[in-house]
């Protein structure tokens, strides 16, 4: 009785302490979004919410999406978080709701994350949970690493979405398959999950509900509202935006030699305009292409799934996206701070170094937007700085995360293994996973024994862990 008693309070002692700092740190974050507090530096990043989404707010209320402005660049989807600060418009004025949704998509990703690192617990496994905790911590840690920001875009709601979907995986498909195709119509790169669902029934269930999914919102909204599908087209136009890592060519071409290039406010983002600029352009769009064409070959050649191989996927799939991007807005952080957390709370993953890695990027981030971005709109000072290193940083994360995802999932020729001393991975399809995509395979009982490997899935097993003034618009 005891032991339980102690067992008890040290799980909601392991809950306390992220929910106090939880709170304390939202908390400052909404001081700064409601301009109690002043952001450093002195930029105004809630300009986005009050101008811009207000504006569409009003297109969207009326029954069109704002296809004129060229700000909007999104699925149809994003129309529902646009028009869901309305249901507070009695209560709030239209900023405020949104914010406070915003700390509440925040506040759902922390209880999905303290319900999945409690399941293990829940069982009595104790050392299990501490380090599974890490990613309950990384998601408390990660949102204020970013700044006022977090709240001044709509990216936490898409984020949300993201990490439901995966830890839905373990236990349905189905509504991994539903949550992802709904995130894919908010903003697209929620698509991305789907790359690592195991092959056979597993990948047939979440595909096809995620597919059904875009299609019924598609058709809904195309028959309800004009002008849904014009996203599109809205990218096509698109510079280099300055904090991307492509850009660093044309900060270190600026600086060091000289050239003439300038940066103006274009598609809701400071860009490179000048010589050169289209080159870059149309490399990072080469880059992107061979990038994914890496991700499908390794979707051709994986072999082996452990609970952690769909979260695995989907971080190195999103870091190879928002390296090779052209734009590389603040808020992106979001997304890979969302799946860092979910790749730490499932003990299987192989994503640590990668996922610590994107929390160093995040605090980077908030030094060079918003508090130094005059330096970098200049091409100079901290803030440019800070933008060299950050960039650095999730480029070496999306390369150790590519690797690992194909050393985990990739049968090795057998000269390779020999080699390297290292036994293969296990072919034995089933695998002793938990229904909550568990970790402790081949045990079925508290710790894995020394010495038991974790057994992959086979290929029909189930799913296992599944800017006006330089600044004030980064919408993308």
């Amino acid at each position: 009785m005891r032991g339980e008693a102690g067992a008890g309070r040290g799980r909601r002692g392991g809950v306390a302490a992220p929910v106090a700092v939880f709170a304390v740190t939202r908390a400052v974050l909404l001081l700064y979004v409601w301009k109690v507090l002043t952001v450093p530096g002195g930029m105004d990043v809630t300009s986005d919410v009050s101008v811009i989404y207000r504006g569409w707010y009003d297109r969207l209320s009326a029954g069109t999406f704002p296809s004129g402005d060229v700000t909007w660049q999104y699925p149809p989807a994003a129309a529902l978080v646009v028009l869901a600060p309305g249901l507070l418009a009695g209560l709030l004025d239209y900023a405020s709701a949104f914010f406070v949704l915003a700390c509440t998509a925040d506040a759902a990703v922390l209880a999905m994350l303290l319900y999945a690192t409690g399941r293990r617990a829940a069982r009595g496994r104790r050392r299990a949970e501490g380090r599974r905790r890490a990613g309950v911590w990384a998601w408390v840690a990660g949102v204020p690493l970013l700044g006022p920001t977090a709240y001044a875009r709509y990216d936490l709601m898409v984020t949300a979405l993201a990490v439901a979907a995966l830890l839905a995986a373990a236990r349905s498909p189905r509504w991994a398959g539903v949550l992802a195709g709904l995130g894919a119509m908010v903003k697209v790169w929620p698509a991305l999950l789907l790359l690592g669902t195991p092959r056979g029934r597993a990948t047939r269930t979440t595909w096809t509900w995620a597919l059904v999914t875009v299609l019924v919102l598609a058709a809904g909204f195309a028959a309800t509202m004009p002008g849904s599908l014009d996203f599109l087209t809205g990218q096509r136009d698109r510079g280099t935006e300055v904090e991307s890592v492509g850009a660093l060519a044309l900060h270190a071409a600026r600086h060091f030699a000289g050239w003439d290039g300038e940066v103006l406010l274009r598609y809701g983002s400071m860009e490179f305009v000048g010589p050169g600029v289209r080159r870059v352009t149309e490399a990072a769009v080469v880059l992107t292409g061979a990038a994914f064409g890496w991700l499908l070959l390794w979707r051709l050649r994986a072999r082996h799934w452990t609970a952690g191989t769909v979260a695995d996927a989907a971080l190195a799939a999103v870091l190879v996206f928002v390296v090779t991007s052209r734009v590389l807005s603040p808020q992106y952080l979001l997304w890979l701070v969302g799946l860092a957390a979910v790749c730490l709370t499932l003990r299987a993953g192989r994503q640590a170094l990668p996922a610590w890695l994107v929390l160093v990027a995040t605090g980077l981030t908030q030094v060079e937007f918003p508090i130094r971005f005059a330096d970098v709109v200049a091409s100079e000072g901290i803030g440019t700085l800070a933008l060299v290193v950050r960039n650095l940083l999730l480029v070496v994360a999306a390369v150790l995360a590519c690797a690992r995802l194909w050393r985990s999932t990739v049968p090795q020729p057998a000269g390779a293994v020999a080699a390297s001393g290292r036994r293969p991975p296990a072919d034995d399809a089933g695998g002793g996973h938990d229904e909550d995509g568990g970790d402790d395979a081949g045990s079925g009982h508290g710790e894995r024994p020394g010495g038991v490997r974790e057994q992959p899935v086979g290929e029909d097993g189930g799913v296992p862990g599944m800017r006006g003034r330089p600044g004030e618009r980064q919408l993308s």
